[in-house]
């Protein structure tokens, strides 16, 4: 097999230009730890990562408001393969952006990253058993090139997140405010808050982040909520796994922090869904000890939430930062509705106005499939909605493409590289049966269930465009990472489909499926 000047198999080429094995889209956490285990474990493929920002990193490129940080440990929201060396185990947006990007530059994968790069569209052909995909190029002049190119198989590693638009409710009176108003997804770098009075409408991730990090410049800041939301502070550092590495191997080190993790992540997780009322108990007493409440009277209006614990995802405060900010007098709390927006500030349903220089919106993402690529079959629209997941990550009715979706009880990456390591298996399977396609097909009826597993609004607002999960085995998307990495090596069963490479007619100058060998 030849190979190109940039160390990757080279790509086949023809007239209707370029030709790949395998297409990832998505140069963030997903693409990049996709890419690694593409060319470990199946070292002979031609592909590419076509990331439409100018920058890899994905969420962690995008999101660059104040104190943005994971709030998942990086043990696990690291990689397996690449074990992560800081110190604290919740780490702030731009180190775990450097994270990615040195994994991707000592790995190889940086290589085969094409920025500015976005796929508009996906259409699939049975007859000849590939993708054929609309990318649109934009140079560092701003302009757009459209062209195609094709491939065997399609991964989209884009998360579900909308890069382009954030949730912003339409507030009456919005325009009669004379601060600054702004969004988190989109956040001026020239913003300065010092001295300034802030309003953060919400009571998420971002905005519990976002308080405690802007109330040691601001002047005094306010989170407003609705309804509030599961607080639970944890160490910013993590003692244990510091000890850890100090006295073991660096790779022993690893597996044990990791597993711990892990094991802690779902202990808790099914504490809390077996047992809500002792959850809530304690989750509302650490919050008082935080706060200092010992009547509770704070706890049970601004800290209490109508639901259950993991009825929508748990909020972490790294060293209880929040809890610490509103204890010493530089943050407040709100719970209530807003009534509108005044010239001054905001005003609530209480009749409360609350005097703001600045307003952040911190209201919530928007959902997106795919990435936003709409996949066609033999030039039909496919309805997503229609469609199931098989074992998480691809979908009845759309040959050859596979989707990561991480966990949303823990780290994301935990999921997305069982996800990743079952496509290299499936690419595997296809190569030593000889096929040109696989999809999935129930062996009988399903019935569906929402593919994520929350009451966010977030997740409700957008989840009806998304595939669906099944009532049943590989259909159904689990949140437990000991059970799927029990079966990640199961066998595939009559659920996935497969089409005989004979059974397609291809050009002559690329055979359909994958090059003999390429794949081991």
């Amino acid at each position: 097999m030849t190979r190109s000047v940039t160390g990757g198999p080279a790509a086949a080429r023809g007239p209707a230009g370029e030709h790949l094995d395998v297409v990832i889209v998505g140069a963030g956490l997903s693409g990049v730890g996709a890419a690694h285990r593409l060319q470990t474990r199946c070292p002979g493929l031609a592909y590419a990562v076509l990331e439409a920002r100018a920058a890899m990193g994905g969420t962690w490129d995008l999101f660059r408001y104040p104190g943005v940080r994971s709030d998942s440990d990086m043990f696990t929201l690291g990689y397996s393969f690449r074990p992560w060396r800081g110190g604290r185990s919740l780490a702030d947006g731009a180190a775990v952006r450097r994270y990615i990007e040195d994994t991707a530059r000592e790995s190889g994968v940086e290589r085969h990253i094409r920025f500015r790069t976005k796929v508009v569209g996906a259409d699939w052909s049975t007859a000849h058993a590939r993708w054929t995909l609309v990318v649109e190029r934009t140079d560092d002049a701003g302009r757009v090139t459209r062209s195609t190119l094709t491939c065997s198989f399609l991964y989209a590693c884009a998360g579900y997140y909308d890069y382009d638009r954030g949730h912003s409710p339409r507030f009456p009176g919005i325009g009669s405010f004379t601060g600054t108003v702004v969004h988190p997804q989109f956040w001026p770098q020239d913003l300065d808050h010092s001295g300034k009075r802030v309003v953060v409408i919400g009571s998420g991730a971002t905005a519990v982040t976002l308080v405690p990090a802007l109330a040691g410049r601001a002047a005094h800041v306010t989170m407003v909520q609705r309804t509030p939301t599961w607080i639970a502070p944890v160490p910013g550092r993590d003692r244990t796994a510091d000890r850890l590495r100090s006295l073991l191997p660096a790779a022993v080190a690893h597996r044990l922090i990791r597993a711990r993790s892990i094991l802690f992540g779902i202990g808790f997780h099914q504490f809390c869904r077996r047992r809500p009322a002792a959850a809530r108990r304690l989750l509302t007493g650490v919050a008082r000890r935080a706060l200092g409440d010992t009547g509770g009277r704070l706890v049970k209006e601004h800290f209490t939430p109508p639901y259950d614990p993991w009825d929508q995802r748990l909020c972490a405060a790294p060293d209880g930062d929040l809890f610490t900010a509103v204890k010493e007098g530089a943050a407040e709390v709100v719970t209530d509705h807003i009534d509108a927006f005044v010239p001054e500030g905001v005003r609530l349903r209480s009749g409360r106005v609350l005097a703001a220089d600045v307003v952040v919106t911190a209201t919530g993402l928007r959902l997106l499939a795919l990435g936003g690529i709409a996949p066609r079959v033999d030039g039909r629209a496919v309805d997503l909605a229609e469609q199931f997941v098989w074992r998480g990550a691809m979908l009845t009715g759309v040959p050859n493409l596979a989707l990561c979706i991480g966990y949303t009880n823990a780290s994301w990456t935990l999921r997305a590289d069982l996800t990743h390591r079952l496509v290299c298996r499936v690419l595997r399977h296809m190569e030593r049966r000889d096929l040109a396609a696989v999809v999935p097909e129930p062996d009988r009826p399903l019935a569906g269930r929402p593919l994520l597993d929350l009451a966010s609004g977030y997740v409700r607002r957008s989840v009806g465009a998304f595939p669906r999960q099944g009532d049943r085995g590989p259909w159904r998307l689990r949140q437990n990472y000991l059970l799927d990495a029990a079966t990640v090596r199961a066998r595939f069963g009559r659920t996935l489909k497969g089409v005989p490479r004979s059974a397609v007619t291809a050009p002559a100058d690329r055979p359909a499926g994958f090059r003999t060998g390429a794949v081991r």
